[in-house]
């Protein structure tokens, strides 16, 4: 898992806005401003909902530290893609932290399933089967929330004059032991946060179609293919797969922008294998 920071530059002509361009003046005949297509306008949203990134500033939870550890190592930095998952991020993780920071012994004593993070300022466990974009809104927007309540607090996160400030690291903290099994759903492996992905996609298909025929139909290397294409951060193999499944990239017309009319007596909740039977209850739903 490469977790630098992707960049994919876009053609400034694809940002224009219909206002910004103006013909020069001794130009004799009218000038129509290039548009993109309906389909573009939809392929460069979904690359650049793909290539946005968070920053984490993990640390290892110093009461938990084995003696002969290396305390000197405070914090380690990642910018990491949104649509990632930390259990894509543990073996990076374990490479330029958790082995460093612990002496040889004891970093292959470590078992991920031990390993669980919290926020650090609310000590709230990070599931692992959330979207990394999620749960760093979900952190920032309960933050955001506390912040207003608070007059004090919200001072400080008001600004009158000069540039935004750039986003906050959401502050992880690793536990290398005492997973709470029952706030975290799922363990740390990759092929429970696979079956979670499914599930969510499943779910999804249900609330855009009112059925799951999209996903069901697809074949095993299909499924594995999706999955791939978000764990190597593959942005052409995972829409090869997703635009069997997810709505096409055509204009929409008047009659099919209308959302489809379920009864109540009709609506049947997609099974979620492997994954927490009150996944979609909660809302924790991912649509693409």
């Amino acid at each position: 898992m490469n977790a630098l920071t992707f960049r994919h530059h876009i053609p400034l002509s694809a940002l224009m806005q219909r206002d910004s361009f103006r013909p020069p003046l001794n130009h004799t005949q009218s000038t129509v401003t290039p548009q993109p297509s309906y389909g573009a306008s939809t392929q460069l949203f979904r690359r650049l909902v793909w290539e946005g990134t968070i920053p984490l500033e993990i640390r290892i939870d110093s009461k938990e530290l084995p003696a002969g550890s290396d305390r000197n190592l405070e914090s380690y930095y990642i910018q990491a893609p949104r649509i990632s998952y930390l259990p894509l991020l543990l073996p990076d993780i374990r490479k330029h932290l958790t082995d460093l920071v612990l002496d040889e012994h004891a970093s292959k004593a470590l078992k991920e399933e031990d390993m669980w993070f919290e926020e650090a300022e609310t000590g709230q466990p990070m599931r692992w089967h959330w979207p990394l974009g999620l749960l760093y809104d979900h952190c920032q927007g309960a933050r955001s929330l506390a912040a207003h309540r608070d007059p004090q607090s919200s001072m400080n996160l008001t600004w009158t004059t000069g540039p935004k400030p750039r986003a906050v690291p959401l502050k992880l903290i690793l536990h290398l032991a005492s997973a709470p099994t029952e706030k975290l759903l799922l363990g740390p492996g990759v092929d429970a946060c696979k079956a979670a992905f499914m599930g969510q996609l499943k779910e999804g298909d249900f609330v855009r179609w009112g059925n799951t025929k999209r996903v069901t139909a697809l074949r095993k290397a299909d499924q594995d293919g999706i999955w791939d294409g978000v764990k190597d951060h593959n942005f052409d193999d995972f829409w090869k797969i997703a635009g069997k499944i997810f709505p096409t990239t055509s204009a929409p017309s008047a009659q099919s922008a209308a959302m489809p009319h379920h009864s109540s007596t009709s609506l049947h909740r997609p099974s979620s294998t492997g994954v927490s039977p009150t996944l979609f209850d909660r809302g924790e739903v991912l649509i693409v």
